[in-house]
């Protein structure tokens, strides 16, 4: 039984706080900084992400109505090219020279209106195929393909549209429209790899007007006007998207014309004073343009800059993709004013935060501090120094009022302590005087317990071995003398049943061991033989001889390890009995074959000297609940052989020598048996 104390040196029981539970510093700390370490940087961070989203789409709106209006000037190009020859195959001049059937003044018509109207041929067919007059004088119209504009005017209706010319085609036109359509590929980053050198097809407006004439066979008036290199064209269309202060300092808007994926007409540069032409598109912008016919709004890599571009498709009079049409501005101007205003903002941030974060410090710190101050001295009081104070003066705030009224419960406690101290050492002399009786009466009932439930044991099995020796010995005695009549009676006829005779005065004789052992288990004092010194290792190696036979049965490894040098004072056949019995139960453990283990070794049990015996199988082991009762008096797990006794005899037999015997086993790796007995 343990004293109460209340003395301050004592370990005292501390008060922590909780795991996860913040201090009220940081608490405090958290809500001055909070909102402007965490909060608005947060709403900032979200505010410039959406802000970004909003700019780049607004970017992706302006080149997306760039594109509009280079859409509507190129569909404008067309619509005024066939209003301009269907005008002409109206005019009073052209049908006065039809009708005359004057072709070198017909020639002449032509050639004058199509320098007027801007276009590289003109010419006049008929329905057969046969053209009445051309301009150029030397052109020979393509007109074996089957042009679908030329068909619509033969039908009689104008059509204008894109067309693709081959180099034969142009050449046939004019050879100087083949040269100027003839462009050398640029290797360029990005785009679809290609073996071609050169592009020298001609994207072509087409137009086509029907000439019906009374008289005259079906007819139609054809002009063309070729775009590759057609720099008055793509630069006008830049000039109409990108006007003057339409673009920030430092940006540049450009406008380009695709022949399939090469640029042939361009504004774009690939150096100072040469344009990009021959140059191709990257592979990501071909295949949603011209291969999925799906319009780009997005940022692009042009030739050698980034670009916020605009890219559709050009559909030709067959309905097929045959180039794109292009429109962007440079993205630097934009990127830098953009890192601006989010480095405008961060600054901004900064400077709010190198202002407003010391002041709120200020303010928290003068909340936190005299809560610090009491935590301190409640830690202080905890760990024994009732002393201790907080030394708030002044009833300035609240917290301040709770410090002085928190010194005042200290004093308090420090009286009742002082109070406490002198009652508990009264208690404690008088717990110690009790606590000293209880334990004396204690030890005097242990002692006593323990007599008692072996004199009742002792006193139970004598009365049972007395009983059984008085009930087995007589027809044992009667059993014997009987045998001996009947071996007088039949004389030399006995021995033919002498094995029989022999196996029963064998079992008689087994019945008379066992008859011994119950009475050298039940009254040990009366069996004990002449104590002498032995030496255990002396017995350990005689004992090896009489059990030999059964080591030969199965494949057991005997290993000794002979340390002790001192002797016991014990009757040698009693000590023999306890190592055979040990031994002969290792083997048994060991049906299969096993290491065997004999040592012995001089050890002190409680400052007495004595020497350990220790017997040490690889057997099958034992569970726990079977090592419990091992030693109990009839308990076996040998179900038709032994009598339970062996151990308990032995158990008895250390304990009487004032030893011990102990078990440790464990199942399938084997069992140690450890015997120490005194000098």
């Amino acid at each position: 039984m343990g004293q109460f104390s209340a003395d301050a040196s004592a370990p005292q029981r501390q008060v922590k706080p909780r795991r996860g539970r913040l201090s009220v510093r940081v608490r405090l700390l958290a809500i001055a900084l909070l909102p402007t370490l965490v909060v608005l940087p947060l709403f900032l961070g979200w505010a410039m992400v959406r802000w970004n989203t909003k700019f780049d789409s607004l970017l992706k709106t302006k080149v997306n109505g760039d594109l509009t209006i280079a859409h509507q000037y190129f569909s404008r190009i067309l619509e005024h090219s066939g209003e301009k020859i269907d005008a002409l195959g109206r005019s009073a001049e052209f049908r006065d020279l039809v009708g005359r059937s004057d072709p070198d003044a017909l020639s002449g018509l032509l050639e004058r209106r199509r320098r007027e109207m801007g276009l590289d041929f003109l010419y006049l067919v008929r329905g057969n195929g046969e053209v009445q007059a051309a301009s150029p004088e030397a052109a020979r119209p393509p007109l074996s393909r089957d042009w679908p504009i030329i068909a619509k005017a033969m039908a009689g209706t104008p059509a204008t549209g894109v067309d693709i010319f081959g180099p034969d085609d142009l050449a046939a036109i004019s050879s100087d429209l083949a040269e100027r359509a003839k462009l050398e590929l640029i290797p360029t980053p990005n785009a679809v790899p290609s073996d071609r050198r050169f592009e020298n097809r001609g994207m072509i407006v087409h137009t086509a007007s029907p000439v019906d004439l009374p008289g005259v066979p079906p007819a139609a008036l054809v002009g063309g006007l070729l775009l590759n290199q057609n720099l008055v064209f793509i630069d006008t269309i830049n000039d109409l998207v990108y006007r003057q202060a339409s673009l920030p300092e430092g940006s540049q808007g450009t406008a380009t014309l695709f022949l399939d994926d090469v640029r042939v007409s361009t504004n774009v540069r690939l150096f100072e004073n040469r344009r990009a032409l021959g140059t191709r598109v990257s592979a990501a912008v071909r295949k949603r343009v011209l291969d999925e016919g799906r319009t780009w709004l997005d940022r692009a890599f042009v030739v050698n800059d980034w670009y916020i571009s605009a890219y559709e498709p050009i559909i030709d009079s067959r309905g097929a993709r045959v180039g794109m049409l292009y429109v962007g501005f440079l993205e630097a101007p934009f990127m830098a004013a953009k890192v601006g205003t989010i480095a405008a903002l961060v600054v901004g941030f900064l400077v709010v935060t190198a202002g407003s974060v010391p002041l709120f410090l200020r303010w928290a710190r003068g909340v936190f501090e005299p809560l610090e101050r009491m935590t301190d001295t409640i830690g202080r009081v905890e760990h024994g120094d009732l002393g201790a104070r907080t030394g708030a003066t002044g009833d300035s705030d609240e917290i301040a009022r709770v410090a002085g009224h928190l010194d005042d419960l200290l004093d308090q406690v420090q009286e009742r302590d002082r109070q406490l101290r002198t009652w508990n050492e009264e208690l404690n002399t008088r717990v110690e005087e009790r606590t000293q009786d209880l334990q004396m009466a204690n030890r005097q009932l242990e002692e006593r317990t323990k007599q008692l439930i072996m004199s009742e044991k002792l006193a139970a099995i004598g009365e049972i071995t007395a009983g059984v020796a008085h009930e087995i010995n007589n027809p044992i005695a009667v059993i014997q003398g009987n045998l001996e009549v009947l071996r007088m009676v039949l004389g030399e006829k006995a021995d033919a049943a002498a094995t029989e005779m022999k196996l029963i005065d064998e079992q008689v004789d087994r019945i008379n061991q066992i008859v011994m052992k119950l009475l050298q288990f039940a009254k040990p004092d009366e069996y004990a033989g002449y104590a002498d010194r032995q030496a255990p290792d002396e017995v350990i190696s005689d004992c090896i001889p009489l059990v030999r036979h059964l080591l030969r049965k199965t494949e057991i490894d005997v290993i000794r390890d002979s340390q002790a040098t001192r002797t016991v004072l014990m009757n040698r056949t009693e000590l023999q009995q306890i190592l055979i019995n040990l031994i002969v139960n290792a083997i048994h453990a060991m049906p299969d074959g096993g290491r065997l283990t004999l040592s012995s070794r001089d050890e002190d049990s409680d400052g007495a000297e004595g020497v350990t015996v220790i017997i040490s199988d690889t057997g099958i082991g034992m569970p726990a609940d079977v090592v419990a009762r091992i030693f109990d008096p009839f308990y076996t797990t040998k179900t038709r052989q032994g009598t339970g006794l062996g151990l308990s005899i032995t158990e008895t037999l250390v304990t009487r020598q004032g030893g011990n015997i102990q078990v440790d086993s464990v199942p399938r790796k084997g069992t140690t048996f450890t015997i120490w007995l005194p000098v």
